[in-house]
């Protein structure tokens, strides 16, 4: 059993022991940004140049590889608490293991996972359970000498015979496209690059669609056709997207009959489609796009569904025939609620299962197509999460979904929508003894400075004591409508047991609370992100659950946007900041469209070619607004591969950082040199850079073991 570790803490005023090493002081070259008559100095802008292989690709390479030595040099003295972390949270991971199965066209399938190996073989079994064991892909042998490697979808053909996959080895998510004969086990010569991982099957068994990506922006931009054994170069395009502010994508529908085409933008979408047994068919406009709508298409056996925002902020469901799809044919079948965000829909044969969200948590609504009686399910916890799961069978009553809370490992449930009966399948197995029982956790409400009443989930170790000594790490995010549900971590046990508390704060950006919550979280409105996440951070202080010596936070690429900006905003606030990944130069990358992301972002942040967004985007943006004052404590990473945030963003971000800042605080730059915006792609490696985040945090508390 892992013991609880009891905090050795140094003497709570003793200022922490940094080596005295000499950090890194980038080089700097004139260059100039002139846009809405201003002109602004970028010294910095040289960063940019690895990918565009120019005069100054190696000396960032150097420079990089500089900041690598100097925060190894830094946290040298943790390498010994690093090494137990990454021990310690590896041993709570069963290494044998395997998913829970699922039947699809009469195969169960399912993943496992090895002893000592890094990634996981993709199984089947014909009809039973005690059927004969089919490895359709191992993984682990596939990774073989690779520093990354990560598959798509994994998807296989309609008779059973071919298994199509998308494979990255650079992690700047750009997959090849290949396709195994299951019956003799062979690769088939077809190959096809720069694509989106996502291909799908028509009903001929031959026929493949995929999502192609432009090499430079990475965008998606073309959805095409490709038959087994015929060239990369012939492949058809069956649509072309002519607005770069949107993001496309093609699947099939559950029950098999449609491939449809989405093609949306933070604002607005239009769907394409034809039937999956005429592959060579024209795609149809499902409806035509109409400015600030977005609609999904959801197909039944008789008629169409539709969810959509149009005059319903929080979404509605509407219906067609399957003949006459324009909106002039849509009736309401669930009507718009302003406490009730509907997220998606889960369709059966019988029944439908609609994701949705209320006061800030999930549910799930289980609807009889047959009567149209509708029940909900109770789970009874203060914070938790649930979702649909891995529901792939049209024609089943059961449902699939998963459930965690902080303190609740993931679960997976089957559901008999019938009979209203739940089977456990499967819950995580945390090795080492994990008692639930030992942790609690809350969700409160912290107070805006507008008055908005903004939700925190929290948990911690029993016995804390509210007295304003414990340490805490804050995490949000707040961008994209993405709203960061509380779930279980068994990592983050290691931090717990130490007596820190972990809090979330669902700041506006997200969805936490609704479609409104995230329109005041965005554009012209992206400040309140900011200041809800301060409030947040306040109002853990004044109800006694930390202090500012012992407050930390922590977020994520657009959430890396929110640590540099919390750190413009209210240095004092936070002890230490984790800034991952981060989205920092905001307005230069917004300028750039030869960046990937940039033009499908302008309806999230706006468009810095017009006067009024660049104006705004640069009073936050944490590059153009970092100041000669004293900063938190400062640990930033990235990956020089990242196509999401792009390495230069963070790396010029830290060399303003160190170069203006006042005070002793230490600002740390780690560069993953192999991988990109999601980390290492193996099943324990990750686990590394968690033991480098929480010796960062556990060095400032003077906690050594």
């Amino acid at each position: 059993m892992i013991s609880s570790c009891s905090p050795e803490r140094s003497t709570p005023k003793d200022p922490v022991k940094w080596p005295n090493a000499t950090p890194p002081v980038a080089i700097e070259k004139a260059h100039q940004r002139v846009i809405h008559g201003e002109t602004v100095d970028d010294p910095y802008y040289w960063m940019n140049d690895y990918f565009k292989k120019g005069p100054d690709s190696s000396a960032v390479v150097a420079y990089l590889e500089a900041e690598n030595a100097y925060t190894d040099s830094m946290m040298q003295d943790t390498e010994g608490l690093q090494a137990s972390l990454f021990q310690e949270m590896k041993a709570r991971i069963k290494e044998a293991d395997e998913s829970v199965p699922y039947l699809l066209n009469g195969y169960y399938y399912y993943r496992k996972t090895e002893t000592g190996k890094q990634y996981y073989k993709f199984c089947r079994k014909k009809g039973s359970l005690d059927a004969k064991e089919e490895v359709l892909l191992d993984v682990d042998k596939m990774a073989e000498g690779f520093p990354y490697y990560a598959l798509g979808d994994i998807v296989v053909s309609p008779d059973n015979k071919f298994v199509a996959f998308g494979v990255d080895t650079v992690s700047r998510r750009e997959y090849v496209i290949q396709v195994k004969n299951l019956e003799t086990g062979e690769i088939l010569p077809d190959k096809i690059s720069r694509t989106s991982g996502d291909p799908v099957w028509a009903a001929d068994n031959q026929t493949i669609f995929y999502t192609a990506k432009n090499p430079v922006t990475l965008l998606s931009e073309k959805i095409k056709r490709h038959k087994l054994g015929t060239p990369e170069a012939t492949d058809a395009v069956v649509y072309e997207e002519k607005d770069n502010t949107n993001y496309i994508g093609v699947w099939k529908s559950k029950n098999d009959q449609y491939i449809l085409i989405y093609s949306g933008g933070t604002l607005s979408s239009e769907t394409r489609f034809i039937k999956a047994n005429e592959p060579t068919a024209t795609f149809q406009v499902f409806q035509p796009r109409i400015k600030d709508v977005l609609y999904t298409v959801v197909p039944l056996a008789d008629r169409f569904l539709i969810q959509t925002n149009d005059q319903a902020k929080n979404f509605k469901v509407m219906e067609c025939p399957l003949d006459k799809t324009g909106k002039e044919n849509w009736k309401e079948y669930i009507g718009h609620r302003q406490d009730v965000l509907i997220e998606g829909i889960d369709e059966f044969a019988n029944f439908l299962v609609i994701s949705e969200r209320k006061n800030g948590l999930t549910n799930l609504a289980i609807r009889n197509l047959k009567d149209q009686s509708q029940h909900y399910m109770n789970f009874g916890e203060a914070a938790y999460t649930v979702y649909s799961s891995t529901n792939v069978e049209y024609d089943t009553d059961i449902l699939r979904y998963g459930y965690t809370s902080l303190v609740t490992p993931s679960s997976t449930f089957d559901y008999n929508m019938k009979s209203k009966e739940k089977t456990l399948m499967k819950q995580q197995e945390v090795l080492g003894g994990y008692d639930q029982k030992q942790y609690t956790t809350e969700r409160i409400m912290a107070k805006a400075k507008d008055g908005t009443a903004v939700p925190i989930s929290l948990v911690y170790k029993k016995g804390m004591e509210k007295n304003g000594q414990a340490p805490l790490l804050l995490y949000a995010y707040g961008s994209y409508g993405s709203s960061m549900d509380p779930t279980f971590n068994s990592s983050r046990l290691s931090l717990l047991d130490r007596g820190f508390i972990y809090a979330i704060a669902h700041i506006r950006g997200g969805e936490e609370m609704g479609r409104q919550w995230y329109a005041d979280g965005k554009m012209m409105n992206k400040k309140n992100s900011f200041t809800d996440f301060i409030d947040c951070g306040q109002f853990l202080i004044d109800q006694k659950y930390t202090a500012a010596e012992h407050l930390y936070a922590q977020g994520g690429s657009a959430g890396g946007l929110l640590m540099g900006a919390i750190m413009n905003m209210a240095p004092s606030l936070w002890n230490g900041v984790i800034a991952q990944v981060p989205f920092v130069d905001v307005v230069n990358t917004m300028l750039d469209e030869t960046i990937p992301l940039t033009t499908n972002e302008y309806d999230e942040w706006g468009n810095p070619n017009q006067k009024e967004a660049y104006d705004y985007m640069k009073s936050y943006s944490p590059y153009e607004n970092v100041e000669a004052k004293a900063y938190p404590n400062v640990l930033v990473t990235t990956g020089l591969h990242d196509s999401q945030v792009q390495y230069f963003e963070p790396a010029k971000w830290v060399a303003k950082l160190r170069k203006i800042k006042k005070g002793d605080q230490v600002i740390l730059l780690k560069t993953d040199m192999d991988y990109g915006h999601g980390g290492a792609s193996g099943r324990f490696d990750y686990l590394k850079d968690i033991a480098l985040n929480y010796a960062f945090l556990l060095k400032l508390e003077g906690i050594s073991k």
